[in-house]
């Protein structure tokens, strides 16, 4: 091979091949963590088991719903891309000798379980030092390990209402509004994974690797900074406020021609006011005194949103959005799912999504959107089917017997 073929070959191979991770973890936010690495070529081994499914399997839509053990979750599928699937019973005495010996060859183990699970099935961070000396332990226990809550279990919904987030979203006159488990794909994951940078990071210069507690409730507690220094400053306790905001006015998501379709605008300068006044074509109301000001408008928002929505329920939500925008005055489409996947020229342009093979169909999923020039990543397969590879990674990379294997599987272990 010559040199520029060596070259070649160098600058295709994936930035973080040669790692190994254990990924004990379920659900979204420890799972997500695993697939960042992985598509950046790290080898993620995920380990479940039947005796205990992972709730993201039994999300429908696509890839189709399959049954029994070859069940693949949209959620499931989309978490879990470039993921190595094993099925293994840990509640099983030689299920648990096995994670050992996996534990043993990785070089990362990630769990997302209470605090306290661990240790009492024997793979808390003491018993894994006994093992590899230099691993890297990564948990996220929703409550941390100490404190009156450490018992605590919760999913990303839950740690809203915890933080406070669900209490500031939604309208006044409504209950606060639940929406998606946020933490569990936005704070956590990404703290999560600068800790555990930083911390190979610290193994590469000294050899020794060590324990990550990175309780989410905390982690999550960063999108509520605002609200803390205003209680703290001012002594105001934030709550719902629907879509409008203390610092511009019109400032909402407004109903546009079409059933259901919406969008958001958000005149934050009287730049921007005045501009918006003439794409409306400057009509009587918005030259009236008591909207000149923005603390006139927020006195009369109820009047001026009820003129704000005359206009745009007689114009598609692209055509409010464009004509604001040619003027500068931030407006956007309220997307749907359908939207982003079959209009938005921006998110195909970007190859923000890649359809990936799957058995019994295509699945479409998220692309890694890091761009690196030099160590690019890439998502190159979907989540597995339970076991899938039970076999390259027992006979292959553990070099397991293949009459001890079957006896695994016979046993119960490898359930």
């Amino acid at each position: 091979m010559g040199v520029q073929e060596r070259e070649g070959e160098q600058q295709r191979k994936l930035p973080l091949e040669g790692l190994r991770f254990i990924d004990f973890s379920w659900i979204q936010a420890g799972p997500w963590v695993g697939r960042y690495f992985a598509n950046f070529g790290a080898e993620v081994i995920r380990i479940e088991s039947s005796s205990r499914l992972d709730w993201a399997r039994n999300v429908p839509g696509r890839p189709d719903h399959i049954e029994g053990r070859h069940r693949r979750g949209a959620l499931f599928t989309n978490f879990n891309c470039d993921k190595l699937g094993v099925t293994l019973n840990l509640r099983h005495p030689r299920g648990l000798e096995v994670a050992r010996k996996l534990v043993a060859i990785g070089d990362v183990v990630i769990d997302n379980f209470s605090a306290g699970y661990m240790d009492r099935i024997g793979l808390g961070y003491e018993d894994l030092v006994k093992i590899k000396p230099d691993i890297i332990a990564l948990s996220m226990p929703v409550f941390g390990k100490t404190g009156p809550r450490r018992k605590f279990g919760a999913y990303g919904n839950g740690i809203q209402a915890a933080i406070g987030l669900n209490e500031i979203s939604g309208f006044p006159d409504r209950p606060p509004a639940i929406n998606i488990a946020l933490p569990d794909m936005c704070a956590n994951p990404t703290h999560a994974c600068i800790a555990l940078l930083a911390a190979l990071h610290s193994r590469r210069r000294t050899g020794k690797g060590q324990y990550i507690e990175l309780p989410q409730l905390e982690s999550s507690l960063a999108w509520m900074d605002t609200t803390v220094l205003d209680y703290t400053a001012n002594g105001r306790v934030a709550t719902r406020t629907g879509n409008r905001s203390p610092h511009g006015a019109p400032h909402g998501a407004f109903p546009c021609l079409g059933e259901d379709r919406w969008c958001a605008i958000a005149v934050l300068t009287e730049e921007h006011w005045r501009a918006f006044g003439e794409v409306l074509g400057r009509p009587a109301w918005v030259q009236d005194a008591k909207f000149s000001t923005l603390a006139g408008r927020k006195e009369n928002e109820d009047e001026l949103e009820r003129h704000v929505e005359e206009w745009t329920a007689t114009r598609t939500a692209e055509d409010v959005m464009r004509r604001l925008q040619a003027r500068g005055v931030p407006a956007g489409v309220c997307q749907t799912g359908e939207d982003l996947l079959e209009h938005d020229e921006h998110v195909k342009a970007r190859n923000c999504f890649v359809e990936l093979d799957y058995e019994g169909g295509k699945a479409l999923c998220e692309n890694t959107f890091i761009g690196m020039s030099a160590t690019p990543g890439s998502v190159r397969r979907a989540g597995p089917t339970m076991g899938q590879d039970n076999e390259y990674v027992y006979r292959e990379v553990l070099g397991l017997a293949e009459d001890e294997v079957n006896d695994l599987y016979v046993e119960g272990a490898l359930d």
